[in-house]
């Protein structure tokens, strides 16, 4: 009984690296439009992954976007799984669950006193 469940946790934990999940901030190198795949990479020296990003949820501060708008930004947040395939004979290195862009806040203007012309304060 001891040896059973020792060899189902083995088989958990290997089914879990296999199948890694990956979060974190990429820069987007290339979108395309027909298949929905994106190309990523951390940095310039770390492995390029190439995405099925065609089920993924698209944010853009928060809110629903659609893929066309990722051409627009280059550093996204992805959440991913590695699950190689082969789709018209390119490698795809995993599936794309969530990709979420936050775009920097634009600076308020401050609110200069207003004066009218020829009144003193």
């Amino acid at each position: 009984m001891r040896k059973c469940i020792v060899l189902i946790v083995i088989i958990l934990l290997a089914q879990a690296t296999l199948n890694a999940i990956e979060s974190g901030q990429y820069r987007l190198l290339s979108v395309t439009d027909v298949q929905k795949w994106i190309l990523i990479s951390q940095s310039p020296e770390k492995p390029k992954y190439i995405l099925d990003a065609s089920t993924a949820k698209i944010t853009v501060d928060g809110k629903p976007a659609e893929f066309k708008e990722l051409s627009r930004f280059s550093v996204i947040n992805v959440k991913f799984e590695f699950k190689k395939s082969s789709k018209d004979g390119i490698t795809v290195d995993g599936v794309a669950s969530e990709i979420r862009i936050l775009t920097p806040e634009q600076p308020k203007k401050a609110d200069a006193p207003i004066q009218k012309a020829g009144h003193s304060m």
